[in-house]
């Protein structure tokens, strides 16, 4: 009878297992009143000298309800320094505002934040807040179920917010504004049919990453493979590779292998409220 219960209850908020892309955040969001711990590794190899570095993210997320979810979370890493050290912290939200659900299809869209705190100083002209710069990022996600497959679409602003922003002998050192955009689409390759919450799910996904500059000249467009086990409907295991096709700016790196792993903890935080 509980397994009956299970299906019923959680199969429809975890089934659309192709949204949950590697490299992006879908519309839709986690199971409400749910908790779940992700532990990320990326590797990149310096576009100057070769070298790899690390980055290590841990994030803590909290689905409040079916339409707003929170994250929080801190990274270490050696990709701007000789040893891994503390790196950032970030926080970010995400807000369903639209659904139009049908039976194996739906339509949703959200509005998310996030913002960051960053030890290291501007230095490259691609911008990030996930530990290499400080800022804010604001945007829009639009997501397509169609049965297996999973369509989705983001745009963003990023402000860099540090103070070489405002010193004007130091302006000219790296770019501090951009527009974020992505596509993604995801696909379920197994299982066939949902019959069991225990069911291993596999997903195969493929993305467009891209970045415009907005305060001067550059960009850059990334193209990034991935695959994706969830077991027992709760823990999750990303690995992704992703590899610039265009661009004119001075990044990092231009490419990088991300892998991650999450555990989620249903219905968490309905018990501890009750």
């Amino acid at each position: 009878m509980y397994k009956i219960i299970f299906l019923f209850l959680f199969i429809p908020a975890l089934s659309p297992a192709q949204e949950l892309y590697v490299f992006s955040e879908p519309a839709s969001n986690m199971p409400s009143h749910s908790i779940g711990v992700k532990q990320s590794i990326k590797t990149v190899f310096n576009d100057n000298t070769g070298d790899p570095s690390f980055r290590h993210n841990t994030d803590i997320m909290l689905g409040i309800n079916k339409n707003l979810m929170l994250h929080a979370g801190f990274g270490f890493s050696d990709m701007y320094s000789s040893k891994t050290q503390f790196e950032s912290v970030r926080f970010y939200a995400k807000y369903r505002f639209l659904s139009h659900d049908a039976i194996k299809k739906h339509f949703r869209m959200a509005a998310f934040g996030e913002v960051s705190h960053s030890v290291n100083k501007p230095t490259y002209e691609e911008l990030s807040i996930e530990g290499d710069q400080s800022g804010i990022r604001y945007g829009l996600i639009a997501t397509q179920l169609l049965h297996k497959l999973a369509l989705s679409a983001t745009v963003s602003n990023i402000q860099v917010l540090q103070n070489e922003r405002w010193n004007k002998s130091l302006s000219g050192i790296a770019p501090f504004q951009a527009i974020d955009y992505s596509l993604s689409a995801g696909y379920l390759v197994l299982p066939k049919a949902y019959t069991s919450y225990k069911q291993t799910n596999l997903n195969l996904y493929l993305e467009l990453l891209g970045q415009q500059l907005t305060d001067r000249k550059g960009y850059f467009m990334d193209i990034a493979p991935a695959a994706q086990l969830i077991f027992n409907s709760s823990i999750k295991f990303n690995m992704g590779y992703r590899w610039q096709i265009a661009g004119n700016v001075n990044r990092m790196a231009s490419n990088g292998l991300f892998i991650s792993g999450e555990i989620l903890f249903l219905d968490v935080l309905r018990k501890q409220k009750e």
